[in-house]
């Protein structure tokens, strides 16, 4: 019991500090385009940190939009490819602009806990990456007001994700890409497996497992990319992230996997890092080293993508939907009903 109370107490003081390092980073961000009084009551918002991804963003923000959210809150971390200019024109889209360190942010989450605390609170808000394409059971029908609803009139304060990385059969730089594209169409393929242990910290499944954990970390499987996210969190002013999108606090937020009275739902993150611009970033990233701690292990991780693998091998799977992942076991639709 003491040792309970103990732990909660330093995840108390845990958030208190990553609530006080993002009023401190909050100087750090320029507005550029400041829409957020057109922010309706109830809305759902996206929350996004963004460099150079103007070939993604045109679908991504689409890709939203028909899923239900009303506005995007997004920083950019000092684009030069297009990505300001694009969002510029976007008329459901608030900008604010940094040149300072993503990681010393805290990888972004340090400005974005700043734009939720001032914007989301009392909303759904959707924190994701421009790779990444939320889907759930039924989300070609019924869109995140539906699922949202359900889940509050359940009591449920936080939906749960599996990240599932995606790639193309044959070498990365040889499937083609456009801007506007469904990403799914030029990288349809993807790893099943995955396996998963208590997180006994934070409360939470601890997820690994797909191509990543095949092909790069099979000598060191526990080093393998953490893939559960809690990307659709009901808002209140003093939530924060830990890690990117794969813990909250307070900790009962993490529960998303796990019974409560009833079965709930979950989906899965399609993940499209692997397009045939990846050997071009991961360079970019090896150089600029914001993405990952300094170490040897993911210094050869992107290596080994710069030098253009093939990913796709007997067992891989063909997307063809999001019924085809909840075959699957890769995400539930719970007690959740339409």
């Amino acid at each position: 019991m003491i040792a309970r109370a103990w732990d909660a107490y330093r995840l108390r003081i845990k958030r208190r500090r990553f609530l006080l390092r993002a009023w401190r980073k909050s100087r750090q961000l320029t507005a550029v385009h400041d829409r957020t009084s057109q922010i309706g009551p109830d809305e759902i918002l996206c929350f996004a940190t963004v460099r150079n991804e103007a070939l993604r963003l045109s679908y991504w923000l689409d890709h939203y939009r028909k899923l239900g959210v009303r506005h995007f809150l997004i920083v950019d971390n000092a684009s030069d490819d297009g990505t300001a200019e694009l969002l510029a024109e976007q008329t459901d889209v608030s900008v604010w602009s940094t040149p300072n360190s993503y990681k010393l942010s805290r990888f972004g989450m340090d400005w974005l806990t700043w734009l939720q605390r001032k914007h989301a609170h009392g909303h759904w808000a959707l924190t994701v990456d421009a790779d990444e394409l939320l889907v759930f059971p039924n989300s070609e029908t019924h869109d995140l007001s539906a699922l949202t609803k359900w889940l509050s009139g359940n009591g449920i304060s936080s939906f749960g994700a599996v990240m599932l990385d995606m790639y193309p059969k044959g070498r990365l730089s040889q499937a083609p890409y456009e801007a506007g594209q469904d990403p799914t169409t030029a990288i349809p393929w993807f790893d099943p497996q995955i396996r998963h242990k208590p997180n006994t910290r934070f409360g939470s499944l601890w997820i690994q497992g797909g191509v990543r954990d095949r092909v790069f970390f099979a000598a060191r499987p526990e080093r393998a990319p953490t893939l559960n996210k809690l990307p659709l969190v009901d808002w209140r002013r003093g939530y924060a992230y830990v890690t990117s999108t794969h813990h909250m606090l307070p900790r009962r937020l993490n529960r998303v996997f796990v019974a409560q009275g009833v079965s709930q739902p979950s989906g899965v993150l399609l993940h499209t890092k692997f397009l045939n611009t990846i050997a071009a970033k991961s360079a970019e990233e090896l150089e600029r080293r914001q993405h990952f701690e300094n170490s040897s292990l993911y210094t050869t991780y992107y290596q080994n993508l710069i030098d253009d693998p093939d990913l796709w091998y007997d067992g891989s799977v063909r997307y063809t939907g999001p019924a085809q992942l909840e075959a699957l076991g890769l995400m539930s639709k719970g007690d959740w009903t339409d």
